[in-house]
């Protein structure tokens, strides 16, 4: 088994935006990239009972589908992989604006605060103080839509952290680069492996991109140094999953 392609890898890979895929596609394609049955119904089942997917049939005769949740939930994900694009394609500069978030809830609401901080982050906000979160980009839509009344927003053209004025200190200060620079090792890596179908290599390449993406907070590239090595590689990634035969991974979404 590729250790870096995990049964939910598989799943969200094969899932349509719209319709349903037959499982026996998902569980063939598990089987060809090292995953067993047994942990692939256990991620369905998973999956399901979080109301992420709904499942028709039994076994790999039966079909699942997106719910609206569940594609909710996936769009949130795919809005950092176009942003990154757009970002490493000029298409996306930035405006010059910072934009803070306050997370505004009763002590008796602890669940919805903590939800919301981990949205945050993974989002790519950094705390600058309690409660109180900050980033390049608006990130109101990567926001459970229920929670977002418990957001209080603003943006601003100047900000001053800690005396630092700088926007690219500022930048290193709360999303410091050689982290970052450094997930994007295994994506290298997965370039590098020729090995296998052009839809195991899809799959081995999607689940590398996937990991180092949740290191990365997509800052705009106007604030890192030049050459930004993240870019670079996701550009060798765009060039490599293209030249890849067709393969029936991402559609709708990539």
């Amino acid at each position: 088994m590729d250790e870096r392609i995990t049964p939910r890898t598989v799943v969200e890979a094969l899932l349509p935006d719209e319709g349903a895929v037959d499982l026996a596609l998902v569980y063939d394609t598990a089987n060809a990239v090292g995953v067993a049955d047994q942990p692939l119904r256990l991620t369905l089942r998973r999956m399901a009972s979080a109301g992420e997917l709904e499942q028709s049939g039994r076994g790999r005769a039966g079909r699942v589908r997106l719910t609206d949740q569940g594609r909710e939930r996936l769009r949130r994900d795919r809005v950092g992989l176009a942003l990154a694009f757009a970002q490493d394609a000029g298409e996306a500069p930035w405006d010059g604006r910072w934009w803070l978030a306050a997370i505004s809830t009763p002590e008796r609401e602890r669940a919805v605060r903590d939800a919301l901080r981990r949205d945050l982050l993974a989002a790519g906000a950094a705390p600058i103080s309690t409660g109180l979160y900050a980033g390049p980009h608006d990130l109101t839509d990567v926001v459970d839509p229920e929670a977002r009344a418990h957001l209080v927003t603003a943006s601003a053209t100047g900000l001053d952290l800690r005396g630092v004025h700088d926007p690219v200190e500022i930048t290193e200060a709360l999303w410091p680069a050689e982290p970052i620079d450094r997930a994007y090792d295994a994506v290298e890596e997965a370039l590098a492996d020729d090995e296998g179908t052009p839809l195991v290599r899809r799959l081995r390449l999607a689940a590398a991109l996937e990991a180092a993406m949740r290191e990365d907070p997509l800052i705009p590239p106007e604030l890192r140094a030049r050459p930004w090595r993240p870019a670079l590689v996701r550009g060798e990634w765009l060039e490599r999953w293209r030249g890849l035969a067709d393969a029936p991974v991402y559609r709708g979404w990539l």
